[in-house]
Parts: C-alpha cells; structure tokens; sequence
C-alpha cells in the first residue's frame, strides 16, 4: 500500500442500495407482526402502530390525550408502579400521536422481553385513565400552549396547515385552549376502547430477538380483541383558504417574522414524488441547497431555510420554511420566488444535479444502518400502503434525474401564483 496516495473517491451514485426483505406472520387474532432480526447489541424495538390518530377524533385534542394518558395507570399499577417495572427491566416506553396513526414503543433487552409484554398488554386492555391525571395533564398542556402562542414560528406554522387544508380537516387543525376544557374522561376512555382496546394494529418488532418471540408475541397479543388493519386512511374534504397571501402580527416586540410558503403536493403514491424529492434537495433541502446559498450565505436574511415535503399519508404539501428580520421578510420572500424562476428557465448543470443525487443517496445510506432503521424503512412504506418495490424504483429515480426533467417538474410545481404566502411577525 502506497500511503502517498488518496484512496480513489467512490460516489455515492455508484453504489448498489438495497433493502433487505423483513419476515412476516400473524398472531392468532390475525393481527399482521413485521420482523427483522438483526444487529450486534442484545436489544428489541416493538412498535405496535394503531389507526387512532387525529383522522378518527371526534373532538378536537383527544386522540392525542389519550395516546400520551395511557401510561397514567392500569386497574392493577399505578402511573408509578408501571414505569418502576419498565426501568426494572432496563426498558423505555414510549408513545407518539400522529394525524393518522398513534404508536407506543418499546425499547429493551432482549433477555427481557418476556417480562415487559405482560406490561404491554396490560396498557393495552385495562388502562384507568384516572381523572386527576387528565386535569394535570390538561393543565400542562394548556400552560405550553400560552407559551408557544407567543412564538410566531409555532403560530405560522399551524396557520399554514389550516391555509393549506382547512380549519375542520385533522392536517389543518388546531388545537385551543377551549378544546381543551371541552374534554372528558369519559371521552378519553371513550376513545381508548374503540380505536386502542378493540382498535386496528400493526406491530413491528426488529433487533437482537428470541428464537420464540413468536409464540412470545402470541401469548401477551394473540388473544387481544384487536382488528387487523386495511391500511386505508377515510377521505375528508379539503377547505383551503381563499386568501393566499396573509400577514399577521402576533409579537409587537418581536425583531423576526416566521416566513411560510406552501403548496398542495401530490403524496409518495405519485409519480412525480420521488424525482421532485431531488428537486426539493436542489432547491431548499439541504444545507447547500440553493435557497440557503442565496439567502443565508449571500444575502444574510437568515439563519437557516429549507424547503420540504410534509410526510402526510394523504394529501401532502411542499413547504419552504425560514425566519428572517422583519426588515427583510419581503426581500426574502422575493428571493425564494427568483430561485423558483431560475429553476423553471434554466437547465440544472450536471456536476451540481450530481451533488444533489450522491447528498441524498449518502442520507439514505445512513438510514440503513442497523435493524431498527430498516425495519423503520419498510414500516414507512407498509403504512402508506406502497408497493414493495417503492425503495428500490426512488433509488432508480433519484439516480436517472435528468437536467431537463428537474426543469420541468420546476415548472410543473414550482409556480409562485400557486403556493400560499405567510408571514408571522
């Protein structure tokens, strides 16, 4: 070996990327479990994934309460005795909301997971939802939400949700303080029997596992009154806004205005969604996109701006999102639509498309890397109910991006009359 020589660099766009398939089978209640086994350490990741997100609340912040008030207490431990027994076992718990699904997580040892599912079950059939925990929690969540209503970045960016989908629609909904002491317990267990205890699941389970985390998962799960799921999220009616381009003052002392420009977008199911991802790159997503070299690295407005595609399972948007001094939010503004003229008119040239392609491979790479993230990979495309091959054709698409396609998906979607236009001061 030659020390005086630089190994030869390998682009990114030369390497083959794959996915590696999951296995697959049922419990006996038919509910669907994807595995992938894997890794070094001696650690699970369970993720059981509900269809109870904000799509199927009938009032306004409950889905959320009750998906964040499940660890509160069973008929047989309390909030402290159940946290007590997950770090017993050197375990994490863990639950999120999401507009169209709600998850609780899992993360531990393996040795052990035979003695967290009990605990798992018992969260999933004989939660209490005690009624001083809502109002704690109720209390603090109403607290926060003075707080970030002081903020314009938290207050453009719900605003610009309900531009882009309306007031009533779960993407464009907000949250209020009335909502919130409009709420029950009643509503909350309501809620937590129909779509958690007789609820649609899906579980996905990958690292260091058993050799019997079938008949594990079976025994804690299998004989649970769940349903399994169609993977198809209702279609609600979309009331965007009339008005696309709106100031609003929020801070009188502020010294910055949040800046928002949106636009509907097709979802991952589109043909144009994987492409138009290279598109975004080279535009607003990454720190050498063009937007941030213009006004960041030229022109000083900003800290920071990126352009992205919401990750909506239905309808989705494509966003550009910055604060910028009040002096120059309308320069900035003005800026970001000159990028968009420059990449309707002209040609991208090929050693900066390349950049952008082996940028976003690499990122894709790091995803990769491990069997949570994979299993992460695939749980991505079962829940949007994509084809298997939808992996290896973005790889495909972000590879063959021409020039002249990135010009014409620019002038396809990238038309200032189109998007709307927010600025929060």
């Amino acid at each position: 070996m030659n020390r005086l020589l630089s190994p030869e660099i390998k682009q990114a766009i030369d390497f083959h990327l794959s996915l590696k398939p999951y296995e697959y089978f049922e419990l006996n209640n038919g509910i669907p479990v994807y595995l992938f086994s894997g890794g070094s350490q001696e650690v699970v990741q369970l993720e059981l994934v509900f269809f109870s997100g904000n799509f199927y609340e009938a009032k306004t912040a409950v889905a959320g309460l009750t998906n964040s008030l499940i660890r509160c207490g069973t008929k047989t431990r309390t909030a402290f005795e159940l946290s007590e027994a997950f770090d017993y076992y050197g375990s994490y718990f863990g639950s999120s909301c999401f507009s169209e699904t709600a998850t609780i997580t899992l993360h531990g040892l393996s040795k052990y997971l035979n003695k967290v599912l009990p605990l798992m079950r018992d969260l999933l059939t004989e939660a209490t939802y005690p009624e001083n925990e809502l109002n704690i929690h109720r209390k603090n969540f109403k607290q926060r939400l003075v707080v970030n209503l002081k903020k314009c970045e938290f207050v453009a960016g719900r605003q610009i949700d309900e531009m882009l989908f309306g007031n009533t629609h779960p993407y464009g909904r907000k949250i209020e303080l009335a909502n919130l002491d409009d709420i029950t317990v009643e509503d909350i267990r309501s809620f937590y029997d129909r779509y958690y205890k007789n609820g649609s699941c899906a579980i996905f389970i990958s690292g260091w596992l058993p050799n019997d985390v079938q008949q594990q998962l079976n025994l804690a799960l299998g004989d649970l009154p769940l349903q399994r799921p169609d993977f198809v999220i209702p279609e609600l009616p979309l009331t965007p806004a009339t008005e696309r381009i709106v100031r609003i003052e929020n801070d009188s002392s502020s010294v910055q205005g949040a800046i928002r420009l949106a636009t509907p977008f097709p979802n991952r199911h589109h043909a144009d969604f994987n492409k138009a991802g290279v598109l975004n790159a080279l535009f607003g997503g990454f720190f050498g996109s063009r937007l941030m070299s213009n006004i960041r690295e030229d022109k000083g407005y900003t800290y920071g701006i990126y352009s992205f595609f919401k990750a909506n399972m239905k309808q989705n948007a494509w966003l550009i999102s910055t604060e910028a001094g009040k002096d120059v939010c309308e320069a900035a503004i003005g800026e970001i639509y000159k990028e968009m003229d420059k990449l309707c008119n002209e040609e991208v040239g090929e050693d900066e498309l390349l950049l952008v392609k082996n940028y976003l491979l690499g990122a894709v790479l790091g995803t990769l890397d491990g069997p949570f993230q994979i299993l992460g990979r695939w749980k991505n495309i079962i829940l949007n109910n994509l084809d298997e091959n939808y992996f290896t054709n973005s790889i495909h698409d972000i590879k063959t991006v021409t020039p002249a396609e990135i010009k014409a998906l620019a002038q396809k979607y990238l038309q200032p009359e189109n998007f709307f236009e927010l600025v929060v001061y």
